[in-house]
C-alpha cells in the first residue's frame, strides 16, 4: 500500500471513529497487532489487511445512535463505499467488507479469509490484559453507564458470576475471562495469553479492595450511627 493511500484511510478512519474505548488509537493498536500476526501466516494480503484494520470499527457511531445496528455490518458497508469512492477497486472494497462484516466477537457469521482471521484475532487482543481490562472499564462507565459491581441486599459485593446484574466484574467474568478461546491463529493465540494474568490480577485485586472497603468501613459507620 503507498503511503498516500494509507494516510487517506487513516484520515476516514479518525472522521469516523468514536471516543473511549473505541477511538482511533484502538483501531491502530489492532492494525499494530494484526501486523504482527501477519509476519507468522502465508499468503496474507497486506493492503486489504490494513484497510480492514483501520475502518473495523467505523460503523459504532451508527451503533451507538440506533443500537438495534450492528456496528460491524454498518462498518462494513461504510467502508466499501468509501474504498468505491476513492477508486481502490470493486474486489479490494468487496473483501475489506467482508473482513470488517465478521470481525465481531459476540455474534455475526465467521471470518473465512486469513485477512478476515487476523483481524478478528487482532482486536480480541485489544480485548486482552491490561488494555482489555482499561477498555472495558471506560465502556461500560461511559457509555453504559453501569457500575463497577452490584450488590447482595445485605451489602455483599457480588462478584459477577451467573445472574448478577450489570457491571464491570459481571463483563469480566462474561467475556473477558473467556477472551483467551477461539483464536483463528496461533500467534494472535499467544499475544492474548501472555496478558492473560494482568486481567486476572486487577480483577481480583479490585474485587478484594471493593470487599474490605465495604467490610470495615460499614462495620465502623453501624458502629458510629447512633440509634
Amino acid at each position: 500500500m503507498t503511503k498516500e493511500n494509507y494516510e487517506k484511510i487513516e484520515a476516514f478512519l479518525r472522521l469516523c471513529a468514536s471516543g473511549g474505548a473505541h477511538d482511533a488509537e484502538h483501531s491502530l493498536r489492532v492494525l499494530f497487532v494484526a501486523m504482527e500476526i501477519a509476519e507468522t501466516e502465508e499468503a496474507v494480503d497486506i493492503d486489504v489487511l490494513i484497510a480492514a484494520c483501520l475502518l473495523h470499527d467505523i460503523g459504532r457511531a451508527e451503533q451507538k445512535k440506533d443500537p438495534s445496528v450492528c456496528h460491524a455490518a454498518a462498518g462494513a458497508e461504510k467502508a466499501y463505499r468509501f474504498l468505491m469512492a476513492e477508486g481502490f477497486g470493486e474486489d479490494f472494497a468487496a473483501h475489506v467488507r467482508d473482513c470488517i462484516r465478521t470481525h465481531r466477537f459476540r455474534a455475526g457469521a465467521a471470518p473465512e479469509s486469513i485477512e478476515a482471521k487476523i483481524l478478528f484475532d487482532a482486536d480480541k487482543v485489544d480485548t486482552a490484559g491490561a488494555f482489555g481490562i482499561a477498555r472495558t472499564l471506560m465502556y461500560k462507565g461511559e457509555e453504559k453507564e453501569e457500575p463497577l459491581y452490584s450488590l447482595l441486599p445485605d451489602g455483599t459485593v457480588l462478584e459477577g458470576l451467573e445472574d448478577a446484574p450489570p457491571s464491570f466484574f459481571e463483563e469480566y467474568h462474561r467475556k473477558l475471562e473467556g477472551i483467551y478461546t477461539r483464536f483463528y491463529t496461533r500467534r494472535g493465540e499467544e499475544i492474548a495469553y501472555s496478558r492473560k494474568s494482568a486481567a486476572g490480577a486487577f480483577y481480583r485485586a479490585l474485587l478484594a479492595e471493593a470487599r474490605a472497603s465495604r467490610g470495615v468501613g460499614r462495620a465502623l459507620l453501624e458502629k458510629g450511627l447512633t440509634r
